[in-house]
């Protein structure tokens, strides 16, 4: 999974991300610091694997990963090369979700680019850019498909659909908020645009301000709930205490500071939810392994997120739930020998927390 973290410079995209990747990007005080994106791995937190690995005494304990990309600062007038714009707007097309920071922070010692705070003001300006880049793609692919279209019946109603999209955009709306068909849905995600793509605002707020809303936060999420959005509410500064401790030290941390849960957990797990994907469990004294795949994958697709060969030479899926299989203590042989394990054949849906044994013969 790919998430690639936009916003205007100097909300705290480099801060933030190098709290969450540990990865050392440079975090300076003037626009455009960043200009290749910065890619940092992340290690997905699930303790069920953490469980399961110790519980079994695996020899490897393998968590999946999401790729977070930081994405250089954007201004008004990117879409049009202003600041590097079109060089950005590239990158994003690359990822599959959008994570936008939003400064919610006041700071005289950190220059807004634009002078003043106004979360709705810098979301606007971004989306605007987003827009305005995916007009003039689908433009030019409304030129060639006028051509085509002349006894053509597969280019007039892509015509149809293109144009359906401009309307919208050229409204000032983000194709996000259009309903497709699921054919046209097809269509429309080979388009590649850049205001179709999930997006998750973060308000980066103070470390004071974690716990209460303070008046551009209470804007931020009236403007989410109307776009049917998600917000998530991180500071950058506990992100970066955190980053450094141990985990024991980081619970302690985040109890102190009444939180559940670090930001980039929050960030994951929201991530997750709006590309609709979950994850299943492998176990055994070699490995223990979380896999994600989309939700609605059947065991037989599953089976080649693992390897292919077991895929092409799927004969069943020997399933249990994490939460029944820890009333065996977490293992399988038990709970196999107490008919707890389910036999599912190649058109099962996999859930979440799934721990899976595939048979195959190739």
């Amino acid at each position: 999974m790919k998430l690639g973290i936009v916003g205007l410079p100097n909300v705290g995209k480099s801060t933030l991300f190098n709290a969450i990747t540990e990865a050392g990007a440079e975090a300076a005080n003037y626009p455009f610091c960043t200009i290749e994106p910065n890619v940092g791995v992340v290690k997905v937190p699930d303790e069920r694997v953490d469980v399961l690995g110790k519980l079994n005494k695996s020899k490897k304990v393998t968590h999946t990963s999401i790729e977070f990309f930081d994405i250089a600062g954007l201004v008004k007038g990117a879409s049009k090369g202003e600041g590097l714009g079109n060089k950005f707007l590239s990158h994003i097309r690359e990822v599959e979700a959008i994570v936008h920071v939003v400064r919610c922070f006041k700071n005289d010692d950190i220059v807004h680019v634009d002078g003043s705070i106004n979360p709705i003001r810098d979301i606007e300006t971004i989306n605007l850019e987003l827009i305005f880049s995916d007009i003039e793609v689908l433009e030019r692919r409304a030129d060639k498909l006028k051509k085509q279209a002349k006894g053509d019946k597969t280019a007039v109603k892509e015509l149809e659909l293109v144009e359906k999209c401009l309307s919208v955009l050229n409204e000032g709306k983000s194709i996000r908020s259009l309903d497709f068909s699921s054919e046209e849905l097809e269509t429309v995600k080979e388009f590649n645009l850049l205001s179709n793509k999930p997006i998750i605002y973060v308000a980066n707020v103070s470390e004071e301000d974690i716990l209460k809303d303070n008046e551009y936060i209470i804007k931020l999420k009236e403007y989410a709930d109307k776009e049917g959005s998600e917000i998530i509410k991180i500071s950058a500064e506990i992100e970066s205490e955190i980053a450094s401790l141990d985990e024991e030290e980081k619970k302690d941390y985040l109890k102190e500071m009444g939180l559940e849960a670090s930001g980039l957990e929050r960030l994951i797990k929201s991530s997750y939810k709006l590309l609709g994907l979950i994850s299943f469990l492998t176990t055994g004294e070699d490995e223990s392994r979380a896999w994600t795949i989309k939700a609605g994958t059947t065991a037989q697709k599953a089976a080649g997120k693992i390897h292919s060969d077991i895929e092409r030479g799927f004969i069943r899926a020997e399933v249990i739930s994490y939460e029944k299989l820890m009333e065996y203590n977490g293992s399988t042989v038990e709970a196999k020998d107490r008919g707890a394990v389910r036999i599912e054949g190649k058109e099962y849906i996999m859930q979440d927390g799934d721990v899976v044994h595939f048979r195959f013969n190739v």
